[in-house]
């Protein structure tokens, strides 16, 4: 049974797993669910249509689910479907669809720090950190293990590729590409090459992402003929093939590699 304190709400079509503790004066809208091993502490709001997976921790003053910030919304039953094992710190929120049907999804294993944001429409991977006070606009992607750093601001439609690194205070208006450090407004620094230490890539691996990089952002050449001289000299390795992919399916255009004042 789950173990609700007497001062918590929980509406009677809610439905909580073995397991969940439900913190004082916490809120838990009505059509919630909320897996096994989860902890919902004091002052935390659940919203409705909201799916919580197993042995997530959400800390005092998060909110949850609750409506987009669109003036579009106008109520629709629109859902937030979040996975296993995150953390949501003090402050967090996170806004459910815009539109009837749609959702914003979370992924498992993710760290959202104090106050930080998610809008609605996105969609996060596994394994993602979001530092104090990172924001995210509606309709945002962020791949697996990037890392959006403190007082971050992402633009609506924007995606952040696997592996990727927003820079403390950084901006992203354009599209960030795989395993590449994302620096001032949307300009692409570097190779994230200590994150990819740090998450089990060897030399080879960090070199062939290096070599492609300094080709695609660093050389005198358009964008689709830089890819085309890494295609054609360099080692295509699975990593060098996911950034040239993410790079020609972006739409709204990747971020600047060409000089900063910064670098």
């Amino acid at each position: 049974m789950p173990e609700i304190h007497p001062t918590a709400f929980v509406h009677p079509t809610a439905q909580l797993a073995e397991g969940v503790e439900v913190g004082p004066q916490a809120f838990i809208d009505a059509d919630v669910v909320i897996g096994p091993g989860s902890r919902i502490q004091h002052g935390a709001h659940i919203a409705r249509w909201t799916t919580l997976g197993a042995d997530n921790v959400v800390y005092p003053g998060a909110v949850i689910g609750h409506d987009p910030q669109d003036i579009g919304y106008h109520g629709e039953k629109a859902y937030t479907v979040i996975g296993d094992g995150n953390v949501m710190r003090e402050g967090f929120t996170v806004n459910r669809g815009n539109r009837e049907g749609t959702s914003t999804v979370i992924g498992s294993r993710n760290y959202f720090m104090i106050n930080s944001h998610v809008a609605h429409n996105c969609i996060i991977g596994d394994n993602v950190i979001l530092v104090n006070g990172a924001l995210l606009a509606g309709h945002v992607e962020v791949g697996d293990r990037a890392i959006i750093s403190g007082n971050c601001q992402v633009h609506q439609f924007v995606r952040i590729g696997s592996f990727a690194m927003m820079r403390g205070g950084s901006g992203a208006v354009k599209d960030i590409p795989p395993f590449c450090v994302n620096d001032g407004l949307s300009w692409i620094r570097a190779i994230n090459a200590i994150g990819l230490k740090r998450n089990g890539f060897d030399h080879q691996r960090i070199r062939a992402v290096k070599e492609a990089f300094k080709v695609i952002f660093r050389s005198e050449l358009g964008l689709e003929k830089a890819l085309e001289k890494v295609e054609r000299d360099l080692e295509v390795t699975a990593d060098v093939r996911r950034m040239i992919e993410f790079i020609r399916s972006s739409k709204r255009g990747i971020g600047s590699g060409r000089g900063s004042s910064r670098e």
